[in-house]
């Protein structure tokens, strides 16, 4: 059973749009490509895009480089490279 959709899921942008040195926005932590594609995205990707910021954002409270963990780029890879859901 699926959840029905009433509302579209925001951006996560906070208006500090500022690339860092790894091309991760510093306000929001989205990838360059995770931003420019958002209003394309399906309800199911952003939610992996908001997790995937959510992780971003404990890795550097941690004091952790965001590309430090092979299971960041994981989750930012797969949301591009055709295995998106329909």
């Amino acid at each position: 059973m699926t959840q029905l959709e009433f509302f579209d899921i925001p951006s996560p942008c906070i208006g500090v749009c500022e690339a860092g040195p790894r091309g991760y926005c510093l306000g929001c932590l989205r990838s360059r490509e995770e931003r420019q594609q958002w209003h394309q995205l399906d309800d199911a990707t952003k939610r992996l895009v908001l997790r995937a910021c959510t992780i971003r954002k404990a890795r550097l409270a941690r004091g952790a480089a965001l590309d430090d963990d092979e299971t960041d780029s994981i989750v930012q890879t797969s949301l591009f490279d055709g295995d998106l859901p329909d």
